[in-house]
């Protein structure tokens, strides 16, 4: 199976992901966390620097509840920035005064 590269996108989120679990774990260690949801310590730190960017989502589930993360609110998180830049774009272009005739 050929797995398709990931988009700058995907990437981004994956980052936004890895820097909320980390928060959310504190001052826990990744071992600690790791057991208690019952994956890897390695899958874990890969998670947390963005290297996995797209985990699976029971591994994700896992995390979110060893951490008490609600899954609606690890999802807010990691698609803040793209709603952002969406709603950025679809606003209407504004002229500079500058350039007004």
């Amino acid at each position: 199976m050929v797995r398709l590269p990931l988009t700058p996108a995907e990437v981004e989120r994956g980052q936004r992901l890895g820097a909320l679990l980390r928060r959310a774990r504190g001052c826990r260690s990744i071992l600690d966390v790791a057991l208690a949801s019952h994956i890897s310590p390695e899958t874990l730190r890969k998670i947390e620097s963005g290297r996995v960017a797209t985990p699976a989502f029971p591994t994700i589930a896992a995390i979110a509840d060893t951490l008490g993360l609600s899954l609606d609110a690890v999802w807010a998180e990691i698609s803040r920035a793209e709603r952002t830049v969406e709603d950025q774009s679809a606003m209407p272009a504004t002229r500079h005064p500058s350039l007004v005739s």
